[in-house]
């Protein structure tokens, strides 16, 4: 039987990469205005493009392009395909965060061209998360193109297939490119023979994917007048000018032939996970804080009239910057100074419709006469934990008998410690607070002295010279080297320091050495901190050029230790990960993911992660570490890594052996992590997920002293 193959020229466009933004901007248009020119000379030719990023781009500096587009995409030239704002990272964003990333591309193409295409498209992404496929069909789109992992990467029983992310969950039909998602050269026959492999029983149906790429181009004339050549060259084989959508329109009615793949697309550059971290904090805490400020948005009672334009400017930096290169660390370092400067402003424009907001709220509140702390969760789940805050207490410190208190009167767990400045005269204080979504709550500052012993203290915290306790089963003995969870004991997690040599992607590689290079030498650890709710031991550490500093925290009535560290890097083709040993029996691995949760192998192999992992033994035991700073991790039965830093030279793609002095190497300077590690039964992922959230979004704090005697 005849098969045909579907050309599609198209020209792959980094808007940043090796480039900077502005280049991948020159890089559009020109790649525009030529494929116009192409579809002028040429009428059966169809020109394909996604990205609704370039298109606004595009109408913002050169409308009459944009018209002859416009004209193009009427007349069915033109084929406009994903959609969404650009092509993102498919494992690291938050699920609400590319939602957004979906919904900002559907409402410009839809306003603009009045389509949206039901084929999502994402064909240089390094892995696609279990979780995407019920997103698409959330957003309409039910076909999707993809490329990476490649055919060395991951076996899949055809090149054209059913995928669920889940068991009895949504699924998209699929295609996997062949060859390349571009092609530069005049003479196309590999790229079609490719194309028409590991197709499934039945299939006669393929895409072949042409035109200049990597950084633009399209269709030459070149390779039309080769195509024109050799048109029926291909024995069996007719060669059609077409679109992914007429693709799988051709494919629709055999979709129930087709073979179904469950679970996620992984793997390809695990490396771009764990490098160059300030892109992946950054963007991670501007999803949350934008989110919160819709969140306040829709809660202040006298919005500014500019609030809402703002926001949506804001959500435009950060889908841009979950470019799959972008947030995978792979950029060339000058890129990344405008990255950082558009996710700042962002959580500056965030942060002030937030803080306006809370204040505005504040305004109905009556006046009293103690100074009172306004606590606001603009966020859709509960916090509930530990909140700090440092009031301002007019140089006088927190004296002896001073309490918070409630809107009821009574007293929550709480503790006065030292402030974050060495001055004397200021306080933080620590509270257990309950604030549920979109609430403002109060505590007001009693100084009277009368207002008794915190709630529910049965079992305060206590310190030793290495060890503290929080009075209920939860123990952090750093002389030892132990940690105690009721019957649980742990190992302290080490830190342990290996060779990389891999390149910024770590082509090639699923797992790093499993043998560290050097020990990390700690001193001796001391009391930070020691209070009735909260206490800390801390351990400075060094190893090869970089030093660390660890924080373990336990609280009152809280079933984890808290382990912040701070580490200052200075290591050139190294890794840094943090190694907790497991009790034996640990059976079963579960790491959450975008917008879901998947079990994984526990064999080693490095993956991307969100959040948080929980190992559990065949009998209800289980360990879990929340860490909402890490991005990549790997497991065996007897224990777990989580990649923290990495430092191969940046934009460093082999197999290219250039060794320049002036070359960066990633991640340099002081970086922050915090984890919580739970150990015991009935752990459970809906509550690790609630964890992580309450560390993206602690409560926002305000003073007010509005009816106080002056």
């Amino acid at each position: 039987m005849m098969k045909t193959v579907h050309l599609i020229f198209n020209a792959h466009i980094d808007p940043i990469w090796l480039w900077p933004w502005q280049a991948g901007l020159d890089a559009v248009l020109a790649t525009c205005r030529s494929a116009c020119d192409r579809l002028d000379a040429h009428p059966p030719l169809v020109f394909t493009r996604g990205d609704a990023w370039s298109y606004e781009q595009i109408e913002k500096v050169d409308p009459a392009l944009f018209e002859r587009i416009r004209r193009h995409v009427e007349a069915g030239r033109w084929s406009i395909v994903g959609g969404w704002w650009i092509q993102p990272d498919c494992n690291l964003p938050s699920d609400f965060a590319l939602r957004k990333q979906i919904e900002v591309g559907k409402k410009y193409l839809s306003e603009r061209f009045g389509h949206w295409p039901r084929t999502a498209y994402n064909v240089d992404s390094f892995g696609h998360s279990a979780g995407l496929p019920g997103l698409l069909r959330e957003a309409g789109q039910d076909c999707y193109v993809m490329m990476r992992p490649q055919e060395h990467e991951m076996k899949l029983p055809a090149r054209l297939f059913r995928w669920r992310g889940f068991e009895g969950g949504p699924e998209v039909v699929t295609f996997r490119i062949a060859w390349a998602y571009a092609h530069g050269g005049t003479d196309a026959a590999e790229p079609i023979k490719a194309s028409l492999t590991e197709l499934p029983e039945g299939i006669e149906q393929t895409m072949c994917f042409l035109g200049v790429g990597d950084h633009g181009g399209g269709p030459t004339e070149a390779q039309l007048a080769w195509l024109k050549e050799n048109w029926n060259r291909f024995e069996g084989v007719k060669l059609e000018f077409s679109s992914p959508e007429r693709f799988f329109e051709a494919v629709r009615p055999e979709v129930g032939k087709l073979p179904l793949v469950t679970g996620e697309l992984q793997y390809h550059a695990v490396g771009c996970y764990t490098v160059y971290r300030p892109v992946k904090v950054g963007l991670r805490r501007s999803e949350h804080l934008v989110r919160q400020a819709e969140i306040a948005l829709e809660q202040d009672p006298l919005p500014d009239p500019r609030a809402a334009e703002r926001l949506a400017e804001a959500w435009k930096h950060v889908v841009f910057h979950q470019f799959h290169d972008t947030l995978g660390g792979t950029c060339i370092p000058s890129a990344y100074g405008q990255v950082e400067a558009q996710l700042g402003h962002a959580r500056s424009a965030a942060d002030e419709i937030i803080q306006h907001a809370l204040r505005r709220r504040m305004g109905a509140l009556p006046d009293d006469l103690m100074q009172r702390i306004v606590l606001y969760n603009p966020s859709d789940r509960p916090f509930n934990g530990y909140a700090a805050v440092e009031p301002w207490m007019g140089w006088r410190g927190w004296q002896p008998g001073w309490r918070l208190i409630d809107e009821q009167g009574k007293v929550p767990l709480q503790q006065a410690g030292p402030a974050e400045a060495v001055v004397n005269g200021l306080v933080r204080l620590v509270a257990k607070v309950h604030v549920e979504p979109g609430q403002v709550r109060v505590l007001r500052v009693d100084e009277s002295g009368q207002a008794g012993e915190p709630a529910n203290l049965n079992q305060p915290v206590s310190a030793g010279v290495d060890w503290i306790d929080n009075g209920d089963s939860v123990t952090a003995n750093l002389g030892g080297r132990w940690l105690r969870f009721g019957d649980v004991v742990l190992a302290v997690p080490r830190l342990d320091l290996l060779e990389d040599l891999s390149d910024t992607w770590s082509h090639g590689v699923d797992r790093y050495a499993e043998a560290a290079v050097t020990a990390v030498g700690w001193s001796e650890p001391c009391v930070a901190e020691s209070g009735p709710v909260m206490a800390a031991l801390v351990q400075q550490g060094r190893f090869g050029q970089s030093w660390a500093l660890a924080e373990y925290r336990v609280y009152a009535s809280e079933p984890f230790v808290e382990v912040r560290l701070r580490v200052h890097w200075a290591e050139q083709f190294k890794a840094l990960k943090l190694v907790l040993a497991l009790p034996g029996g640990m059976t079963r691995r579960t790491d959450g993911v975008l917008g879901a949760a998947i079990d994984r192998a526990m064999d080693g192999a490095e993956r991307p992660v969100r959040d948080w992992t929980l190992l559990r033994d065949g009998e209800g035991g289980g360990v879990a570490v929340v860490s909402p700073d890490v991005f990549a991790l790997d497991a065996t039965p007897q224990r777990v890594r989580l990649t923290l830093l990495r430092s191969p030279r940046m934009a460093h793609h082999e197999p290219c052996r250039r060794s320049d002095p002036r070359d960066r190497f990633a991640d340099m300077g002081e970086h922050e992590f915090r984890f919580r590690i739970y150990a015991g039964k009935g752990l459970r992922q809906e509550y690790l997920d609630d964890q992580a959230l309450m560390l993206h979004r602690p409560v926002v704090m305000a003073d007010l002293t509005r009816g106080m005697k002056s």
